[in-house]
């Protein structure tokens, strides 16, 4: 006579088994190795899938923790309050109209680009895991995303040095998203936090020269 609690019980097979979702790094270096001789921001959407927020947010982000030439900032920045607005917004998929789908940089640069976050990444990686859920639930993910904005236009602004500490900011947040890890998240508050610190001390630091200088102007025509 057959065991009735064999009927409750499901065999699973090593085919049926559910396979780990790939790391950024790991998605990237896909990309990379394709034969395309262009990766277009369409391309990384449909390769990121759900993820698509956390991952374009850390694509933009990331590169102007590194040194980059002038400018470089506001070109990497602008897609960013594309993103982070819709974050804020409360979207459940990133919405990106057909010009900015097709906008692209040539794979070798791509190439590059990959090859140098990719340490860092791997790093990182290896201490995060899903965490602290409280953190990323949609209420408090919407507070992220109109950090992430003002961050983004912070980014935006031609500000001498002043891009690198609101980029780590958004890209902790970014890799709070991506792995669902809300010890990143609070990495981002702590790094956003410090960023308008920074922020508020160069400007008074500019505002102060502007004055010396217009002090020094009225004494010489005095």
């Amino acid at each position: 006579m057959p065991d009735p609690s064999s009927s409750l019980s499901t065999v699973v097979s090593p085919d049926d088994a559910v396979e780990p979702r790939q790391r950024f790094s790991e998605v990237l270096s896909d990309l990379a190795g394709r034969s395309s001789p262009t990766i277009s921001i369409g391309n990384v959407l449909d390769a990121f899938g759900d993820r698509a927020f956390g991952a374009l947010m850390l694509l933009f982000a990331a590169p102007n923790v590194l040194p980059l030439p002038p400018g470089m900032s506001a070109v990497l920045g602008a897609p960013l309050l594309f993103i982070t607005a819709q974050l804020m917004l409360g979207r459940s998929t990133l919405w990106m109209p057909h010009f900015i789908r097709e906008r692209s940089i040539s794979r070798d640069f791509f190439t590059l680009l990959t090859a140098k976050l990719s340490p860092t990444l791997h790093r990182a990686e290896r201490f995060l895991r899903p965490r602290l859920g409280m953190l990323l639930h949609p209420l408090p993910e919407r507070i992220v995303g109109a950090a992430c904005l003002l961050l983004a236009i912070i980014l935006f602004l031609p500000i001498p040095f002043g891009n690198i500490p609101p980029a780590f900011a958004i890209a902790a947040f970014a890799l709070g998203i991506l792995e669902r890890d809300g010890l990143a998240t609070l990495v981002g508050w702590l790094s956003a936090i410090g960023s308008l610190l920074i922020l508020a001390a160069i400007s008074s630091a500019i505002l102060a020269g502007i004055n010396a200088f217009f002090d020094q102007l009225w004494v010489i025509l005095g």
